[in-house]
This record gives structure tokens, C-alpha cells and sequence, in this order.
């Protein structure tokens, strides 16, 4: 399923003639591990998380530097329980395993929510569905294509 959602990508990158770059590399589980291996800097990763929200699968995809704070996100978009999703929800709800997890709502058929901290880079880099699969592409063309919910979910550093 994985490889199923990292081509269904890669079709719609090209199919809409976006400019992208891909690295194929060791697979790679952590957002610092990701950063090192593609040689970019650890706020231009999109990570990726599956949430359940009042017990419904969402997508929430914050700068791989920061930490989604739960009481905002709740606040903001109105949701009553908010968890991270097991290990096992994320496999059912994307077929993909967690560390993978691409921030591409529309290619899981999931609700897609941004943290504003994600467009402060101008290229973003992220897991294409594939632990070994990364794309690299500019935050403009990411936001105008998955058209996501925005908001300012970060945890503030104190």
C-alpha cells in the first residue's frame, strides 16, 4: 500500500507539473535522522502525524522542529478529543507505517490541518509513503495543492 500512495504522488506532482526533487536513501524513522541523511535543515520537514479527532482519522503536518500543542488545535478548529492515533489506526486509516506518513491528506482521503510555522520555508521536505523515499519541493506549490486548514498549533518554546 505504501508504494501504491508514493506513486499515486508522484502522479499528481507530475500530472500537475509541480517541480520536485526526489531522494531515494536508507530508510529513515525520526525527523533528525530524515534531516541528516538529505542534508536539509530539521524546520523544513513536514512531519506528518495521524490524529484521531472525536474519533476520526486526521492529518496534522507541523515543521519537524516544533511539537503540535493539543489545546490549541482543539481550540482553533473545534474538535472535543484530540490523541495522537496507535500505531495500528495509522495503518488502517493511510495503509502506511508511522514515520512515513506523507502530508498529503488528499492522497490518504484525510482532513489536512497545517501549522502557519511550515510555510516559513520556502522548500519543504518530507516521507513520500516510504521509510527510503523523501520529496523535496517549495512550500507554495505544497500549500496550493493540498489547499489545507491552517492554523497556529505549535507549542510556543519558553
Amino acid at each position: 500500500m505504501s508504494q501504491a500512495v508514493f506513486e499515486k504522488l508522484l502522479n499528481l506532482l507530475e500530472g500537475k507539473k509541480v517541480k520536485f526533487q526526489l531522494y531515494e536513501h536508507e530508510p529513515v524513522y525520526t525527523s533528525q535522522q530524515a534531516a541528516e541523511i538529505r542534508k536539509t535543515k530539521i524546520e523544513q520537514g513536514a512531519k506528518a502525524l495521524v490524529m484521531m479527532a472525536d474519533k476520526k482519522p486526521i492529518l496534522v503536518v507541523i515543521s519537524a522542529a516544533k511539537k503540535v500543542d493539543f489545546k490549541k488545535i482543539k481550540r482553533i478548529f473545534g474538535f472535543r478529543d484530540l490523541r495522537m492515533a496507535k500505531p495500528e489506526e495509522v495503518r488502517k486509516a493511510t495503509g502506511i507505517e508511522v514515520g512515513a506518513v506523507p502530508p498529503w491528506g488528499e492522497v490518504l482521503n484525510l482532513p489536512t490541518f497545517v501549522d502557519k510555522s511550515l510555510g516559513e520555508n520556502r522548500k519543504i521536505v518530507f516521507n513520500a509513503g516510504l521509510h527510503t523515499k523523501s520529496i523535496k519541493m517549495d512550500y507554495q506549490d505544497y500549500y496550493l495543492l493540498v489547499q489545507p486548514k491552517l492554523g497556529d498549533f505549535s507549542l510556543t518554546d519558553e
